[in-house]
């Protein structure tokens, strides 16, 4: 789960984590008012969506006067601000943040991650702040520090200080640094957190070590132990059928394609989507209908696929164990007669009450492809729409 750089400022002040002063806005006169509050001559407006690249996609402004600060929410509230994260239609702008300007002396990056391999969090720090981080480990990796952390006892206070010196803050601003890498850390375990940003934290002139960025995501399957974390969700920031599939407990996630898919198992999802674009198609999504599904949650499934305007045919490949065939067909007939189906149906049943399923797919009378196996249902997919583009362009 993803939350706004204001909401993750919040957090960090509850760690002893410094931030500029800020208000979050929701029209443009409150800007300007939060310019007043703040009582600086420098602010900075920011747009507030869950996409880095805000400043190189004009979220990101710097103003000197309330007059100012209004016309950049103004430009900003309502607007799509395209980023390198967005895609080409953008995420629109519903709120910005009012932050207060900061006397800037350096700037550097730190990050928190999940290590797969380490199986443990590792900090992460460089000299090369307010740079994509991506861009310094692919071309000077050398100028990342890394520190394990131990999810019990967090980052230890000489590893704190090993990275602030590695990364160049000076004497003066060593002790503040090593406590807020060390609270950092400490927020990162304790709210179990996937991912913590900051690009970039600065030490400024009055001597201060300061976030000024935050960007915090959260391990899903641990917010059953972090409830309050769950008010910060903002649903308006994610894909309407991503959302949709988690009310079902449907592992569902948007892509680009047009191939809708439908299987059971992340493994077989990843192996059905790699065969379609082995014979030249483009999946539309991933989707995991899961082992325990019912057919209330298969038809959910089926109507998500649907919904997508994309979709142009849909593969459903099952391979039942604890998810029987039967089920898959009864969900599928269900949904497929409420969204009266236009796309073609391609389907590949496999496993427990096999027979069954196929015998109610063949009496349901909808029109549908079978298939013997994943490669066959791949290319009859592919072939579909093939076809269906053929009599598209003919008419």
């Amino acid at each position: 789960m993803k939350i706004h750089e204001f909401q993750a400022k919040e957090l960090f002040c509850e760690y002893g984590l410094a931030v500029p002063s800020g208000r979050v806005c929701t029209r443009a006169e409150e800007a300007a008012d939060a310019y007043e509050e703040l009582g600086g001559e420098l602010a900075v407006v920011k747009a507030q969506i869950h996409a880095g690249g805000r400043g190189k996609g004009g979220g990101v402004r710097l103003v000197r006067s309330a007059d100012e600060a209004r016309e950049a929410a103004e430009a900003m509230l309502g607007s799509r601000l395209v980023t390198h994260q967005t895609g080409s239609e953008g995420q629109e702008v519903r709120r910005v943040w009012v932050e207060a300007g900061s006397a800037i002396e350096r700037e550097f990056y730190v990050g928190i991650a999940i290590d797969r391999e380490l199986r443990r969090p590792v900090m992460m720090a460089s000299a090369e702040g307010g740079v994509e981080i991506e861009k310094v480990a692919a071309q000077t990796p050398e100028k990342i520090l890394r520190a394990p952390l131990s999810p019990a006892d967090g980052l230890s206070s000489s590893e704190a200080e090993r990275l602030a010196r590695g990364i160049g803050i000076g004497e003066e601003q060593l002790a503040g640094a090593r406590e807020f890498l060390c609270g950092l850390a400490r927020l990162f375990c304790e709210l179990d957190c996937s991912l913590a940003e900051i690009n970039p934290l600065v030490t400024t002139a009055e001597g201060r070590v300061m976030a000024l960025d935050a960007k915090i995501n959260f391990d899903d399957n641990a917010l059953f132990r972090q409830p309050r974390l769950t008010e910060l969700r903002d649903l308006d920031e994610e894909d309407e059928k991503e959302v949709e599939a988690g009310r079902f407990d449907l592992s569902y996630i948007a892509l680009d394609g047009n191939i809708g898919c439908m299987v059971n198992g992340a493994g077989l999802a990843m192996s059905t989507m790699d065969v379609i674009q082995l014979h030249g198609g483009e999946p539309a999504n991933f989707l995991d209908v899961g082992g325990g599904a019912g057919r209330e949650n298969v038809a959910a499934a089926f109507r998500i696929l649907l919904s997508d305007e994309n979709v142009a045919a849909v593969l459903i490949n099952i391979f039942g164990g604890i998810m029987k065939c039967d089920v898959i067909a009864e969900g599928v007939i269900a949904a497929a007669r409420e969204v009266e189906l236009s796309v073609p149906l391609v389907v590949r049943l496999e496993g427990t009450n096999v027979e069954l399923g196929r015998r109610l797919l063949d009496e349901s009378g909808l029109a549908l492809i079978t298939a013997d196996d994943l490669d066959d249902a791949a290319r009859k997919a592919c072939a579909a729409i093939g076809a269906q583009q053929g009599d598209e362009s003919r008419s």
